[in-house]
C-alpha cells in the first residue's frame, strides 16, 4: 500500500507545477475552460457542473481543484485532474456572483445577495454576513494573522475581509468574530462610482496598514492606506486620487481625460502598475506612489502611442460598383432618408423618354409611383414616431442595444410614453421591465425618467402581468428596490425641512447685513438772529427767495409805521418820554 501511494503523491506534486501556467475560464452556457498559456491551446473542458452562466472561478492554492460559483444558485468544486465534478452544493438563494478561498485555504466565503463563510470539509455555513442592497461583484481577504495575537489562531477567526457590490460606491470591511453577534460591516472605504477593479496589499504585521486601489467606472483610481484595528462610524476616504489625461495640445486646446482600466500593487507594495487607454490596445506602465498629495493627475500623450492599425480583412464578398445615374430604393420606413425625385422633373423626363403610341406603363413610372409613396409615409423632419418607438424599443430590448434604449427610454413626452407601450408586443413586456429595474439602480436622474415607463407598464398591461404565475420572483427586486427608497423618504424630508430653515435663517441675516445706512445730516442748517423771525422758518427753508423778498417789504413797511407813530405822538404831545420807557413801548 506505500509504494502506490508514494507514487501518486509524485504525480500529484508533477500535476500541481504544471497546474501553474493554466488558466480557467468560466463561460455564458456554464461550462468551464482550461486553457495553458505554455502551449498556446485549449487543454480541457469542464461539463457538467452548471446549468447557466458562470460568474466566479477561483483556484485553490494547495491542491488541484477549482470553485465555481453560477447563476443557477450553485457552487461546483472541481478535480481538474479528472476533470469531473468533486462535490456541488447550493450555495445561495438567488445567484452566486463571487468566491474567495480563506488563506489557509479551509473556508470558502461565497456572495450573492448575503456573504456567507463554508468550511469546505463540512460544505456548512460557518458565518453569515448581510449588510449589501445588491449582489456582491468582489472578495477579498485584507489580513493573514489576527490582530490580537494573544488569542490562540484557529486560521478564521480574527481576519478581516472586503467586499464590493454593483452599483454601490462603498466598499465594506467585516470582521469574522468568534461568536455569532455582530454580522454587519465593521468599515467601508467611499468611492466616487462603482468599482470595477480592486487589488490590495494584504497585512501580515499588526501595525502595517492594509493598502487599497480601488479603479472605479469612471475612470478614477483611489489609493487607501488604513490599519485594520475595529470598528469605524464613518466611511473613510481616499488618501489619493489618481487621474489621467491628455495634454491637449495638437489642434484639441482642451485636455481629454483617458480612463483607468486597473490597476496592481508592484511586490515591493510601493510602485503601482496602471493599465489604462483603449481596452483593445492598453498602456501598462509602472508609476511610483505618492500619497502626500490628495489629487495626482498625470498627463500621457496617448493619441501617438494608440495608432491602431485596422488591416482589411480578406473576404469573398464583391463591393458592387454603383454607377452615378443608379438610384438606390430604400423600403419606406420612418426615419429612412431617401433621394425623392420632384415631380415636375419626372413629367418631364416622361415627355422626353416616352414613345407615341405606348399604353403600358414604363418602368420610370413605377419608381416614381413607389417615391410617391415613400413620401406619404415619410414623417416631418425625419423624427421617429410612435409606432416606430416601439419598433426600436423590442429591437433594442432584443439585441440589448444600449444606444438604441437611451434613445427610446430617455424620452420625457407622456402621451409619446403611453403610446409607445400601448403598441409594443406581450412578450417585450417583462423584458422591459427587467431594463427598466436595472436602469432604477443607477442615477436618480435616469430613475426619474424610468419611473413614467413604469407607471405606463403598469396601467396599461396590468391585466397580463396579474396572469403571470412567476410574477413575484419576477417583480421582487423591483419591489425592494422602492421600499428601501420609502424608507429612506421620511427622513430625507426632515433633512429638507431641516436645510430650508438653515438656508432662510442665513438668508435673512445677510439681507439685514446687507442694508445700507442713511445718512442722517442735514442738507440746510438756519440759525435763529432774534426771536420775532421764530414763526418763518419752516416757510424760509421752503422758498428761500420768496421769503427774502418777502422781509425786505415787512421792513419797509415797519419803518413807514414807526414814522407815522412818531409824528402823532409830536401831535399828541408824547415826545418828552424818557427814552427807556419809548424802547418799552416799542
Amino acid at each position: 500500500q506505500d509504494g502506490p501511494q508514494r507514487k501518486k503523491r509524485k504525480s500529484e506534486v508533477a500535476e500541481v507545477d504544471k497546474q501553474l501556467d493554466i488558466l480557467a475560464i468560466g463561460t455564458a452556457v456554464g461550462s468551464i475552460l482550461l486553457y495553458s498559456t505554455v502551449k498556446g491551446e485549449l487543454q480541457s473542458k469542464l461539463d457538467g457542473g452548471h446549468e447557466n452562466r458562470v460568474n466566479c472561478v477561483r483556484w485553490h492554492q494547495e491542491n488541484c481543484c477549482l470553485y465555481s460559483c453560477s447563476e443557477d444558485k450553485h457552487i461546483v468544486e472541481w478535480n481538474t485532474q479528472t476533470c469531473k465534478v468533486k462535490c456541488k452544493w447550493k450555495g445561495d438563494n438567488s445567484s452566486v456572483t463571487s468566491l474567495c478561498i480563506s488563506p489557509d485555504g479551509k473556508m470558502l466565503l461565497s456572495a450573492g445577495r448575503t456573504i456567507k463563510l463554508w468550511d469546505l470539509e463540512t460544505k456548512e455555513v460557518y458565518r453569515h454576513f448581510t449588510g449589501h442592497a445588491t449582489s456582491v461583484s468582489s472578495l477579498m481577504f485584507t489580513t493573514v494573522k489576527p490582530m490580537n495575537e494573544n488569542k490562540p489562531f484557529d486560521g478564521i477567526t480574527g481576519l478581516y475581509f472586503l467586499s464590493g457590490a454593483i452599483h454601490d460606491r462603498l466598499l465594506s470591511v467585516w470582521y469574522i468574530r468568534s461568536d455569532r453577534k455582530e454580522k454587519n460591516a465593521v468599515m467601508s472605504f467611499t468611492v466616487t462610482d462603482e468599482p470595477t477593479f480592486i487589488d490590495l496589499t494584504v497585512s501580515e504585521v499588526k501595525e502595517e496598514p492594509v493598502k487599497l486601489a480601488v479603479v472605479c467606472r469612471d475612470g478614477q483610481l483611489h489609493l487607501f492606506e488604513h490599519i485594520l484595528n475595529g470598528y469605524c462610524k464613518k466611511p473613510l476616504t481616499s488618501n489619493c486620487t489618481i487621474q489621467i489625461a491628455t495634454p491637449g495640445n495638437d489642434g484639441d486646446s482642451t485636455p481629454k481625460p483617458v480612463p483607468i482600466l486597473a490597476a496592481a500593487f508592484c511586490s515591493d507594495k510601493q510602485s503601482l502598475l496602471l493599465v489604462y487607454g483603449n481596452t483593445l490596445q492598453p498602456i501598462i506602465e509602472k508609476v511610483s506612489l505618492n500619497t502626500t498629495e490628495s489629487h495626482v493627475c498625470l498627463i500621457r500623450d496617448i493619441q501617438k502611442v494608440l495608432s491602431l492599425k485596422t488591416d482589411v480583412a480578406v473576404t469573398k464578398v464583391k463591393t458592387p460598383v454603383v454607377n452615378s445615374d443608379t438610384k438606390v430604393l430604400v423600403p419606406g420606413i420612418p426615419g429612412h432618408s431617401t433621394a425623392v425625385k420632384t415631380p415636375s422633373l419626372g413629367k418631364e423626363k416622361k415627355k422626353n423618354k416616352r414613345k407615341p403610341g405606348e399604353t403600358e406603363e414604363s418602368i420610370e413610372e413605377r419608381l416614381e409611383a413607389l417615391d410617391i409613396d415613400v413620401r406619404k409615409v415619410k414623417a416631418p423632419g425625419g423624427l421617429p414616431q410612435t409606432d416606430s418607438f416601439a419598433v426600436l424599443l423590442v429591437q433594442g430590448l432584443e439585441s440589448n442595444d444600449a444606444e438604441i434604449l437611451n434613445r427610446v427610454l430617455n424620452t420625457r413626452k407622456e402621451n409619446v410614453i403611453k403610446n409607445t407601450v400601448a403598441r409594443m408586443p406581450i412578450h417585450a413586456v417583462i423584458p422591459l421591465l427587467h431594463e427598466l429595474t436595472k436602469r432604477l439602480q443607477g442615477n436618480p436622474y435616469s430613475a426619474s425618467l424610468m419611473v413614467r415607463w413604469l407607471k405606463s407598464v403598469f396601467t396599461l398591461h396590468a391585466s397580463y402581468l396579474s396572469t403571470l404565475p412567476d410574477l413575484i420572483p419576477q417583480l421582487g427586486m423591483l419591489y425592494q428596490l422602492m421600499e428601501s427608497r420609502v424608507k429612506t423618504l421620511q427622513k430625507l424630508s426632515r433633512l429638507h425641512g431641516r436645510l430650508f430653515i438653515l438656508v432662510t435663517q442665513v438668508a435673512a441675516s445677510e439681507a439685514a447685513q446687507d442694508v445700507t445706512e442713511v445718512n442722517q445730516t442735514a442738507k440746510l442748517v438756519y440759525e435763529d438772529e432774534s426771536s420775532e423771525e421764530e414763526g418763518s422758518d419752516d416757510e424760509m427753508i421752503a422758498d428761500k427767495d420768496s421769503d427774502e423778498n418777502w422781509d425786505e417789504d415787512e421792513e419797509k413797511e415797519e419803518q413807514s409805521d414807526e414814522q407815522d407813530m412818531t409824528v402823532e405822538k409830536e401831535i399828541n404831545g408824547d415826545s418828552d418820554l424818557e427814552p427807556e420807557n419809548e424802547s418799552e413801548e416799542e
